[in-house]
């Protein structure tokens, strides 16, 4: 199995502007609600606990997150509980709602990071390795991280493999 600067070097190498990095802020957080709100339906009660496929998506997702660093996945999980919480929420709205919301946030998410991508030159990482869907939401934690002036062992890993965020510049000017 990969390593915690495995996956984030090898997506890393895909987001070295700022710009596109920024884009990932909103538009992956958009995406992971919009998928929770998407797959909170249909839902099942057992023992009084529901379940959906998007907790069954969120556990299994939490679980990679935990194997590569109990840190970084405690913070996941909770994260992807919130979304989860959220997505139950507007599953409970009408159809129209849940269904609307869902699809807006999806597409909106996306353009959101094809916009970024355009700034970057490069094609999104998942296109190269599926991996990089999941790797994605952990990949904006940690440049939250590093923006507020923790986990520098971890920035001077993977920046030492994928090199520094500096801008395009052959996008500089657009």
């Amino acid at each position: 199995m990969k390593s915690l600067v495995d996956h984030l070097s090898q997506y890393a190498a895909y987001h070295r502007d700022p710009r596109n990095i920024a884009s990932h802020f909103i538009g992956i957080p958009l995406i992971v609600v919009a998928v929770a709100v998407l797959l909170s339906r249909p839902e099942w009660s057992l023992g009084g606990v529901w379940i959906s496929p998007a907790v069954l998506v969120s556990l299994a997702s939490a679980w990679f997150y935990l194997r590569l660093e109990l840190r970084l996945g405690v913070l996941m999980t909770v994260l992807l509980g919130l979304s989860v919480w959220a997505g139950h929420a507007l599953a409970q709205q009408s159809t129209l709602v849940w269904l609307g919301s869902g699809v807006a946030m999806f597409v909106i998410g996306w353009a959101i990071q094809f916009v970024g991508h355009h700034y970057e030159g490069r094609k999104p990482a998942f296109v190269d390795d599926v991996t990089g869907l999941i790797v994605g939401p952990l990949f904006v934690v940690a440049e939250l991280a590093f923006m507020l002036g923790m986990r520098h062992d971890l920035k001077e890993q993977i920046e030492a493999r994928a090199g520094g965020v500096r801008v395009n510049p052959k996008r500089a000017a657009v």
